[in-house]
């Protein structure tokens, strides 16, 4: 069993990352009922939730069903940070995440997501603060470091454990890198092996196939997996995953029937959640988007 705070998750669970325009509720659900242990929502901006735009505010909305579900933030600025846990805590999740990973260059240029892995001490702080700040589960995602000359994922994990974060994903790659080159699960498993280490470690990054998956728990004995786009166009991933765990076979491919049902109930879904709002109608981009989330599989990077 592998515990994050008081929530308990089998053992090697596999957690659906945070991914803009992709992890929505609806998706969500999708991923949960075909196998995800914990999912997370796409990140929210602090700041835009503080200035209570509408599009940050939204993705606040979480459901019974999801649980355990995550609700993921990004900021550098502490007031900022410290004003967001109270308007997240208000929509009850069962985890806060910090994003101290995203690569975008509009997130690092404000010193946001991976921009702060420049600034350890700060990381620190943020962590420290927010957890005192509520009693809901702080966890960390984040990367290997700025560049591979500055590399502390050792120190930084056992840092953030020590101010109170209950859990951390790392993806393996440093900011320099983006989603380019292979992923590093090494300094991933040097976390782990830590002994000083008593939190969950959670790999991140080129996590494509069954096998894969598999590769991260036998052999770099991780506590468990995040899976981001491998899961675009492919929302039963997870349930391939515990299939090839559980008997060492793929299970078939996914019919074109079952990939049309997907995709109606997941536009069914968004109309329920959010169509009334836009008249009754999706926009176009949307729906374009919806479709593509069950129908088109990527073998990318996150």
């Amino acid at each position: 069993m592998v515990k994050i705070d008081h929530i308990e998750l089998p053992d090697f669970p596999l957690l659906l990352a945070p991914m803009e325009d992709v992890s929505d509720p609806p998706f969500r659900a999708l991923c949960k009922e075909q196998g995800a242990d914990v999912v997370y929502t796409e990140f929210v901006s602090s700041e835009g939730l503080i200035r209570n735009a509408a599009k940050s505010v939204m993705k606040l909305d979480i459901y019974e069903k999801e649980r355990p579900v995550g609700i993921q933030i990004f900021g550098a600025n502490l007031d900022s940070m410290l004003q967001t846990i109270d308007i997240v805590a208000e929509s009850k999740p069962d985890i806060i995440d910090i994003n101290f990973g995203c690569p975008v260059k509009k997130v690092v240029s404000k010193g946001a997501g991976a921009g702060i892995l420049k600034d350890v001490c700060l990381m620190e702080q943020l962590t420290a603060e927010m957890v005192k700040r509520t009693n809901i589960p702080i966890t960390v995602k984040t990367r290997l470091g700025w560049d591979h000359d500055s590399i502390r994922i050792v120190e930084v994990a056992e840092r953030l454990q020590d101010v109170g974060c209950k859990a951390i994903a790392i993806h393996g790659r440093t900011r320099a890198q983006m989603y380019k080159g292979d992923a590093d699960w090494k300094p991933i498993a040097q976390v782990k092996n830590n002994p000083r280490m008593h939190i969950p470690v959670f790999g991140n990054g080129d996590v494509t196939t069954p096998e894969r998956a598999m590769e991260m728990r036998d052999d770099y004995g991780l506590d468990g997996c995040m899976i981001g786009r491998a899961t675009i166009g492919n929302p039963w991933f997870f349930k391939q995953v515990k299939h090839f765990f559980n008997t060492g076979e793929h299970l078939a491919p996914i019919s074109l029937e079952e990939r049309v049902e997907a995709a109606r109930r997941h536009l069914q879904m968004s109309i329920d959640w959010k169509g009334e709002t836009l008249g009754g109608f999706l926009k176009p981009d949307v729906i374009t988007r919806i479709i593509l989330k069950v129908f088109l599989t990527l073998r990318s990077t996150a």
